[in-house]
């Protein structure tokens, strides 16, 4: 019966051992994954602290002039390069006609 016995805990102590092993395998899995979830959680306040400091600089650009005044003082910009331009080209012409009536009145006179 000792000999009937001793299997009897053979056996049952086998069994105790997979299980244990079973439950640190499933504690090393939880651990690695809590490992993941930790990156992952520290990627995100990265990217919310990102997001805060962008939401912050937009506030302070909106209290300096709202989107639709940045659009329009970029369109006012634009016209004003284009009139710049216009504005030279024709007082170069002007002094080219000029130059050229003066210089015929010497040439003529």
């Amino acid at each position: 019966m000792a000999n009937s016995e001793q299997n009897g805990w053979n056996e049952y102590s086998k069994l105790v051992i997979a299980e244990l092993e079973r439950l640190n395998d499933g504690i090393t899995n939880l651990n690695t994954e809590i490992q993941d979830l930790k990156q992952q959680i520290l990627e995100l306040k990265v990217k919310e602290d990102f997001a805060k400091e962008l939401w912050k600089w937009k506030q302070a650009v909106d209290e300096v002039a709202s989107p639709s005044q940045l659009k329009s003082t970029i369109k006012d910009v634009a016209n004003l390069k284009t009139f710049k331009t216009q504005a030279i080209t024709i007082w170069a012409v002007v002094q080219l006609v000029t130059a050229a009536i003066i210089t015929f009145f010497k040439l003529y006179k």
